[in-house]
């Protein structure tokens, strides 16, 4: 069904990068190289950036966790008052009706690279399969998946699943080769000159990230299902880098040392592919828990509970309200703001390349301007 559905997407999605080239004539090439035509921004258009460009709903519950537990009952009430006021809908299952229906199959991209003490927890998982169920998309019909299958078993995400849910990984674990090709599609990869030390730069496998088989041919649409938390060398890890890092391999090139850092370009270019951007239709930024520095690894000591479940369609309006988010507790504790911080011995890059965000915003990919951004708070108890 959904391979059938897919006959149209025989297309190489591909970007070249020099990277000597000066700022502005590399990012007007990116541009004309990865921007999806304007032609295919049909009214009724899913995916990036959705029908919701700018809108971001944060949900705020004091009594949605309690001794480091989530609370499903406050949770669930998140859930769903999120999800009717990003819609609109009057009910629940009109709010999932408008974004899926009967006979999609649906992934959910979790993130498990935090362990148990910083991943989403079950209640928010248990709500979007809820959800799902009620757009009449049965369980057998959804697959949780990240990139490793080993960090998806160590964060015991397997164990929350209902019955007939699945969860897959394309690949087993983390390798700093990161090249094995069963779990990912030759047709769909990104291509940037950029290439680890030692390895050969004009093979055009070590300039490539190749796109998951799970994105590319197993589910037509994707709910991306990220944790706020600060990350050391792309400054934040929310919405757009949950997709970048965890949709295709061959990533640890972009981010190798504290100098050799291309975060910054590499996550645009990696959203930016029109299979990933043409599958995503939701985001659910889970900050029950969030980490506010020395991320990506959970560090219990700059965790904190701002108890709140952002919604929206539009990845880099979510990107850039959570980046603010980060950048007020680092404030409050004392810290400088993302952008401007330096290595210390919990975070050790040179610089966190935050400006990943804006640059999505100019492929086209959501609303970077604040004026454009509208966030609606809403604080349940």
């Amino acid at each position: 069904m959904v391979e059938n559905a897919r006959q149209g997407l025989a297309y190489n999605s591909k970007v070249g990068v020099g990277m000597q080239t000066h700022r502005r004539e590399f990012l007007s090439s990116l541009l004309a190289a990865v921007t999806v035509p304007a032609a295919q921004s049909a009214a009724k258009r899913e995916g990036i950036p959705g029908p919701f460009r700018g809108r971001v709903i944060a949900v705020e519950h004091s009594g949605c966790i309690a001794n480091n537990r989530y609370q499903p009952e406050a949770i669930r009430q998140m859930m769903r008052r999120g999800m009717a006021e990003l819609t609109g809908a009057p009910a629940w299952q009109d709010a999932w009706r408008s974004l899926f229906e009967r006979g999609d199959v649906v992934g959910i991209k979790v993130s498990p690279v935090g362990g148990a003490q910083l991943c989403s927890d079950a209640s928010v998982l248990h709500s979007i399969i809820e959800g799902l169920n009620q757009a009449g998309i049965p369980n057998r019909d959804i697959l949780v998946f990240s990139r490793y299958r080993e960090e998806i078993l160590e964060a015991g995400i397997d164990r929350w699943l209902p019955p007939q849910v699945r969860f897959d990984a394309p690949s087993l674990r983390y390798d700093n080769v990161q090249l094995d090709m069963a779990g990912y599609d030759e047709n769909h990869f990104m291509e940037i000159a950029l290439v680890k030390p030692g390895e050969n730069g004009n093979d055009p496998h070590y300039r490539r990230s190749y796109v998951s088989k799970i994105v590319t041919r197993r589910v037509n649409k994707i709910i991306n299902l990220p944790v706020l938390k600060h990350h050391q060398s792309a400054g934040v890890t929310i919405t757009l880098k949950n997709m970048s890092h965890g949709f295709v391999n061959n990533v640890n090139r972009s981010h190798l040392t504290p100098t050799l850092n291309a975060c910054g370009v590499f996550i645009p270019s990696v959203v930016s592919l029109p299979v990933i951007r043409e599958k995503v239709v939701l985001h659910i930024v889970d900050a029950v828990k969030a980490q506010y520095h020395g991320g990506p690894q959970p560090r219990p000591q700059f965790r904190w509970e701002p108890k709140t479940i952002y919604f929206g369609t539009d990845p880099v309006a979510l990107d850039k309200t959570g980046w603010k988010v980060l950048d007020a507790k680092r404030q409050q504790m004392g810290l400088p703001p993302i952008a401007l911080s330096k290595p210390d011995r919990f975070s050790h890059f040179l610089n966190c390349q935050v400006e990943h965000i804006e640059i999505a915003g100019m492929l086209g990919l959501g609303e970077f301007n604040d004026d454009k951004i509208h966030v609606k708070q809403i604080r349940l108890a």
